[in-house]
């Protein structure tokens, strides 16, 4: 007898159906998988086996042959043990298999027959949602996600018995429904802020306009400067996750495995620190089935390098195709898949080998050719996409014994979420253009037009300090960001002003 049983798999961050199949004939007992799967599939056999028969029901002796279609994509995990599992006991009777026809199922096998957590529950949902399904089965632990889809049934059960009774309507389970509004009470709930910095006012304001514009920023300075107290609170002035953003964001940790078990949805902006040890396909993303790396886990948040002269030159590199397209391609012999990494680049550094080139306090024991040489590990075109370049210099005693914090992180983000809204507008008729840290040349030209002043402002500054042409276009989205915190429609002269100061790596001062 056949039996058909629908299931599903991830392929990049979105969801695919498949049909498995079930036959079964009175020959000498056999199991087999077909339809390209991989070790973790095959392997399912025996979780199967022992828990058909742990849960109280008879395997069948006779030869099963089990197709997951379409057949000329690879399978892989070990999600496709329930559907297996159901799909037997349906070509035995056991199952009414007029009951599958619209649900969809997945679920690891323990042996006693209990379900294990599975990977991609959101994305699964979105996609059995626009197939038309009815009814979505996942493990207990794994429906929270899955839930928050509106339109389809979705059921966290605990066992292989507990799945046979849903299906043949023995016993009642109630559907899973989680309250969207619920999800997003507790945003922006940080266990930092940006009132624990004590001094470094002139970094703070431009980590505010880097997160205004959507900007990545370097910071250059000498070791317990602040550099990474500094980072880690980037998040908490980061305007909040809309919706939209929240579910893409969601369905890349859920694919990867890294969205936390209480949580169906992520709320807060995700903030990456990899160690400088990290290899590029961890970096980017890769693999022989490729997975996606940190640039698409910080995708709609921070991606903080410290030590970034540290990291392998390649690694580095890397980082420029996301960089521009706010994407990563990954291509295999047999796939391509597409990975979302539109995130705000943050990195620090030290101004030299010893670290200490320009701190006041402690003299620097590098020479020119060392600092020169340390400084070339990071490359012009990395550098070209980097918009924001600050010194951070050491807080003296007086600001770190003062007993008054600084201002609060949600001041700041109230400032930043008001320069969004302005972009939001000015850029609402393009499709890939979100924010003043999106623009191409074109578009520098229409809305970074500047007056006689700025524009001779800007002349001295490519000339006397020694700016490279490259900074020209940085400058004037800088520039563009400025005006937008101060709620003004043109760029004025000390908004040019400001954004100069913000390109220290193209001054003299790192050249010699």
């Amino acid at each position: 007898m056949i039996s058909k049983v629908f299931s599903s798999a991830t392929y990049g961050i979105d969801a695919f159906l498949v049909e498995v199949e079930t036959h079964g004939e009175k020959q000498v007992p056999a199991f087999t998988i077909v339809g390209l799967p991989d070790n973790a599939v095959k392997e399912s056999r025996e979780r199967v086996i022992a828990a058909i028969k742990n849960s109280g029901y008879a395997f069948p002796r006779t030869r099963l042959t089990i197709n997951l279609a379409p057949a000329d994509i690879r399978k892989e995990g070990s999600a496709f043990d329930l559907p297996i599992a159901i799909g037997i006991l349906a070509s035995e009777g056991t199952v009414r298999p007029d009951l599958l026809n619209d649900t969809v199922m997945l679920g690891e096998l323990a042996l006693d027959g209990k379900l294990r957590p599975i990977r991609g529950g959101l994305p699964i949902a979105v996609e059995c949602k626009s197939r038309g399904m009815k009814r979505l089965i996942v493990p207990k632990e794994s429906v929270k996600e899955a839930s928050i889809v509106a339109g389809i049934e979705v059921y966290g059960l605990e066992s292989l018995t507990e799945v046979v009774n849903l299906l043949n309507e023995e016993v009642s389970f109630t559907r899973v429904y989680n309250d969207l509004r619920n999800l997003f009470e507790d945003v922006n709930e940080y266990s930092v802020d940006f009132r624990d910095v004590r001094g470094q006012e002139n970094v703070k304001r431009a980590l505010e306009v880097a997160a205004a514009g959507g900007h990545n920023i370097l910071m250059i300075g000498s070791p317990g400067s602040g550099k990474s107290m500094l980072a880690k609170r980037i998040p908490t002035i980061l305007p909040p996750l809309t919706f939209e953003e929240a579910l893409e964001t969601t369905k890349i940790h859920s694919v990867a495995g890294i969205l936390a078990k209480d949580k169906a949805v992520v709320t807060e902006r995700p903030f990456r620190s990899p160690h400088h040890t990290i290899s590029d396909a961890a970096l980017i993303g890769g693999g022989s089935i490729p997975r996606p790396g940190e640039v698409s886990f910080s995708h709609h948040g921070v991606l903080f390098l410290d030590e970034l002269p540290e990291f392998k030159k390649n690694v580095l590199e890397v980082m420029r195709q996301p960089l521009e397209d706010s994407k990563v391609t990954v291509s295999r012999s047999k796939m391509t898949l597409v990975f979302p990494a539109n995130f705000m680049l943050v990195a620090a550094m030290n101004p030299c080998p010893c670290g200490y080139y320009t701190d006041p306090n402690k003299e620097c024991t590098c020479n020119s050719p060392l600092i020169q040489k340390y400084m070339s590990k990071i490359s012009g075109p990395l550098l070209d996409r980097i918009d924001i370049h600050i010194e951070v210099l050491p807080v003296k005693y007086k600001e770190l014994s003062s007993e008054a914090g600084g201002e609060p992180s949600v001041n700041v983000r109230e400032r930043v979420a008001r320069a969004r809204d302005a972009q939001k507008g000015r850029f609402a008729e393009f499709t890939s253009i979100y924010k003043n840290a999106d623009m191409q040349s074109a578009e520098v030209r229409k809305f970074c037009r500047i007056d006689e002043a700025s524009s001779e402002l800007l002349k001295i500054a490519m000339t006397k300090l020694g700016l490279s042409a490259r900074a020209y276009d940085r400058i004037l989205k800088v520039s563009r960001t400025i005006a937008d915190l101060e709620g003004c429609e043109k760029i004025k002269a000390a908004h040019v002003s400001e954004a100069i100061q913000y390109r220290s790596l193209d001054r003299e001062l790192w050249k010699h």
